[in-house]
């Protein structure tokens, strides 16, 4: 079992929760961090003073406040953290069950189970927990049914971003220019432009304004 956790949590009636859930299992050492960039300052000093995390629990959405955070989302968090420390477990704790944020997060490696924060949420990161120690992964079932429907449309971050921006008013000349800043690629006018029209024919959109509702509509983006 795992003797030291760190737990990513915002809300303090989820960090409660937790909490208990830890207690029973007789998990020795517990510490929170309700912001993001606690969270990685508290991993990075128990790594130099050769007492790392074995297992961090994350939630994925962070409220702001009067803060200035870096590190802004528990998606980033889990990110640095396991290309800092790729021996440490990690569980997503969340209400988030987008398809899409639940299968880019398995694809990145990054993460060893995923559990849904609903009425079995806390038996079901208990039985997480549990599994990690032993080597294997989890997932809540509700997740487990997302992860197995062969029918679910994911995007790429090029086809997601080029939308969102679209979404927030941008024009594809601010669109080139942000996907430039972000190194995301391809970048070109040329590309957006095909892109969009090739989703537009996919979703049977006539205008790109029509493309974003029916993504929103979808909860694509």
């Amino acid at each position: 079992m795992f003797k030291k956790v760190l737990v990513a949590e915002d809300m303090d009636s989820i960090n409660h929760a937790v909490s208990s859930v830890l207690k029973d299992l007789n998990i020795a050492e517990v510490v929170h961090a309700q912001y993001c960039d606690k969270a990685w300052l508290l991993a990075k000093k128990a790594s130099l003073g050769d007492e790392p995390f074995e297992l961090l629990i994350c939630d994925l959405s962070f409220k702001e406040d009067h803060r200035e955070e870096k590190i802004k989302s528990g998606q980033e968090l889990i990110t640095i953290l396991k290309a800092e420390y790729p021996e440490l477990k990690i569980i997503v704790n969340s209400i988030e069950d987008h398809p899409q944020t639940v299968k880019d997060l398995w694809a990145s490696g990054n993460i060893d189970a995923y559990v849904c924060k609903d009425r079995n949420g806390l038996k079901e990161l208990k039985e997480a927990i549990l599994q990690l120690s032993k080597g294997d992964i989890y997932n809540s079932p509700s997740i487990d049914r997302i992860l197995k429907q062969n029918n679910v449309l994911t995007l790429n971050d090029f086809e997601i971003n080029i939308v969102k921006f679209l979404a927030n008013g941008l024009t594809q000349d601010q669109i080139e220019q942000e996907l430039k800043c972000k190194k995301i690629k391809p970048s070109s006018k040329s590309a957006i432009e095909k892109k969009l029209k090739e989703l537009r024919e996919e979703f049977n959109a006539n205008t790109n304004p029509h493309l974003v509702s029916i993504m929103k509509d979808l909860q694509l983006i």
